[in-house]
């Protein structure tokens, strides 16, 4: 079940990159998920959700922006890697699979970087506008983060 939930968190990351290790360091926080004596416990401390949560924010406001580069670029593609690495690792960690969860978080990662870009180039083609597709996107990203941490056994 963890890898399967790591999957799917490094999926969100590729959607919305700081959305993903967001939602773990508040799961981490309220004890959800167990990751003392780890090196991912630090996404537990007290400031980390807060630290992420603005973060994740930003991004969802930068993504708007018409200048923002493709999240295919290598800088994006790279972040959204990393970030599904960590939030996988993290949900692996806590289920005892640590190198599943942080295997599991890359490959949902690249899988979400592409299909999320796929998805969305073809639903504001058919909405006619970019605005509403990316919104939709946000909250994929949001409601499946909340429901994937929510699942943690």
């Amino acid at each position: 079940m963890a890898v399967l939930l790591a999957l799917l968190i490094g999926a969100v990351a590729g959607l919305r990159s700081m959305t993903a290790p967001a939602a773990v360091s508040w799961a981490a926080a309220l004890g959800l998920l167990h990751l003392e004596g780890t090196w991912l416990a630090f996404l537990g401390y007290r400031a980390t959700p807060w630290i992420l949560t603005v973060l994740a924010i930003g991004e969802l406001i930068v993504d708007k922006l018409p200048s923002t580069p493709s999240r295919k670029e290598p800088a994006g593609f790279g972040t959204r890697i990393v970030t599904g690495v960590l939030s996988g690792a993290a949900i692996g960690a806590s289920g005892g699979s640590l190198w599943g969860g942080l295997a599991a978080g890359a490959v949902g990662a690249v899988a979400g970087t592409l299909g999320g870009a796929t998805v969305r180039a073809r639903l504001a083609k058919a909405l006619g506008k970019d605005r509403p597709a990316a919104l939709i996107e946000d909250a994929v990203a949001v409601l499946g983060s909340a429901l994937i941490v929510g699942a943690i056994p």
